[in-house]
């Protein structure tokens, strides 16, 4: 480290003396290109650039062929049935079919942001930085993209079956407002609800803690208890999907305050 020396007041001689003397790598060093990397410009840039103009092509040519999905003006007097939110809120919107309105409407997209916020600084792993690589990030890969392919599930539900009353209609049947939303659902019995929340949980804890413990080792306790909690509750909202649309399962566990 450099600084002026107060002390010469002439101008004349060294201005500056040293405080200290820091060893150590820089974060940022030249260093040659290896065979299996590629500048950035013109090759990466260039490809990029296609896609994008391809993009645009495509979307450009849809738009044409394809009417966009406009409804009349609104009426104050009528509500429309279905009224579904735009595509992108739709997911949102179909997970009130499975949970209560705070949990479904509130605490999962906190979860959601708080997650997607934390996830560099519970993730260690460096490999992959600066280059894709999947095989050095299977778990990190895997888990991003099974979370994403959930909400673009929950977003095709929402806007490709979900008809009047909300009610499941396959593309090819015809909407019937007669319809009924769903069967008769039921509830767990709280005894039932309890034990599995605690043994779900529970083994989705424990296990990776008997079998896995070098990347155990490699997250330390505290952030492999935050990523398993995340991992867990993540799987939750399918296995509660399931459970409400094949076996009519409207909530695993009821309590007086709220209801999973």
């Amino acid at each position: 480290m450099i600084t002026k020396n107060p002390e010469d007041k002439s101008g004349a001689g060294r201005p500056y003396r040293v405080l200290a003397l820091v060893r150590g790598e820089t974060l940022s060093k030249v260093r040659d290109i290896t065979e299996e990397e590629v500048p950035v410009w013109p090759q990466l840039l260039k490809r990029e650039l296609l896609m994008a103009l391809t993009v645009i092509a495509l979307l450009l040519a849809a738009s044409i062929v394809f009417n966009a999905p406009l409804e009349e003006l609104a009426n104050p007097t009528e509500t429309p049935n279905p009224a579904k939110a735009p595509w992108y809120f739709a997911g949102l919107q179909e997970l009130l079919v499975y949970f209560d309105p705070w949990i479904g409407g509130v605490m999962i997209p906190t979860i959601i942001i708080f997650g997607l916020m934390a996830i560099p600084y519970i993730d260690p792993n460096r490999a992959g930085t600066g280059y894709y690589s999947f095989s050095e990030r299977k778990f990190a890969v895997s888990v991003f993209a099974f979370g994403l392919f959930l909400w673009f599930l929950l977003i095709s539900i929402g806007v490709i079956f979900r008809g009047p009353n909300w009610a499941w209609f396959w593309p090819w049947e015809t909407w019937t407002t007669e319809r009924v939303s769903a069967g008769v659902s039921r509830n767990l019995p709280a005894w039932a609800g309890l034990s599995g929340m605690l043994l779900y949980f529970s083994l989705g804890f424990t296990l990776p803690y008997i079998y896995l413990k070098q990347w155990i080792r490699s997250l330390g306790l505290v952030r492999y208890a935050i990523t398993m909690g995340l991992l867990l509750l993540m799987v939750l909202v399918p296995i509660k999907i399931i459970l409400r649309l094949l076996f009519d399962v409207k909530y695993i566990l009821v309590t007086p305050w709220f209801n999973i």
